[in-house]
């Protein structure tokens, strides 16, 4: 199985699913973990009751119906092999594409994992056979600017920049900018201009972390570590990464 990486040290590994003449994409982007621990008073915004009581998902792993019934056939099969599902979404558009985001419980996933994991969950949907229509599956790690999918992500990239948006409007917006602190007694806490919120997971349409140098440096630097990078790959260009 061919492999190929560019100056970002992603990887990608190429291969066809068996029942399928469509060719199956998947890719490997770098995580890494880090902590910071915060104390301090937090502003509250008003929310309304209807969004109070609006039991959306209770994570953001899968998003629709369609997404939540491959979450029940794959993760399983996931899980079996050691990993853990962070994020599946049925694409639509020219072609129909499968993907799904896998991390190992401590992170570090690397492109053996990504095959590995491809070659089970393309066995199980072979013979589920969920997808009416022909499609690509893809299968890669969260990435630098990873999404975070699920409460244990918010704590663990806690002291990071990171980006929210809601399903309803919030004081008139949707959109939350700032850096992550925490989780505490089931809020993730954000800091913003006016002060650090408190948001409940449920209220989330989207969450991700937001790529800046401290990401990256941090990102880096868990790569070498475990052994992934050289020396000569310390400097990463991103002048010309442009955020989602």
């Amino acid at each position: 199985m061919p492999a190929i990486s560019n100056q970002f040290g992603n990887w990608a590994c190429l291969s066809c699913r068996p029942s399928l003449y469509v060719a199956q994409q998947r890719f490997l982007r770098s995580k890494l973990s880090f902590h910071r621990i915060f104390d301090g008073p937090r502003a509250r915004f008003f929310v309304p009751d209807y969004i109070r009581r609006k039991n959306i998902m209770s994570d953001l792993i899968a998003s629709s119906a369609i997404d939540r019934r491959l979450a029940g056939i794959v993760t399983p099969v996931i899980e079996g092999l050691g990993y853990e599902l962070v994020r599946i979404r049925l694409m639509s558009g020219k072609r129909i594409i499968l993907q799904i985001m896998a991390d190992k419980p401590e992170g570090g996933i690397v492109v053996d994992d990504c095959a590995k994991i491809s070659t089970a969950v393309s066995a199980v949907l072979d013979v589920e056979d969920p997808i009416e229509e022909e499609y690509a599956l893809e299968v890669s790690s969260p990435g630098i600017d990873r999404p975070l999918t699920r409460l244990k992500d918010f704590e663990t990239f806690e002291g990071y920049q990171v980006k929210l948006m809601t399903h309803d409007l919030i004081e008139g917006r949707k959109r939350f900018s700032g850096e992550l602190r925490g989780v505490e007694n089931g809020e993730i806490l954000i800091e913003i201009a006016e002060g650090t919120i408190g948001l409940q997971l449920d209220w989330l349409s989207e969450a991700k972390l937001l790529l800046t140098d401290e990401l990256v440096a941090e990102s880096l630097k868990a790569r070498k570590m475990a052994g992934v990078i050289k020396e000569e790959f310390d400097e990463v260009d991103t002048s010309e990464t442009q955020e989602d």
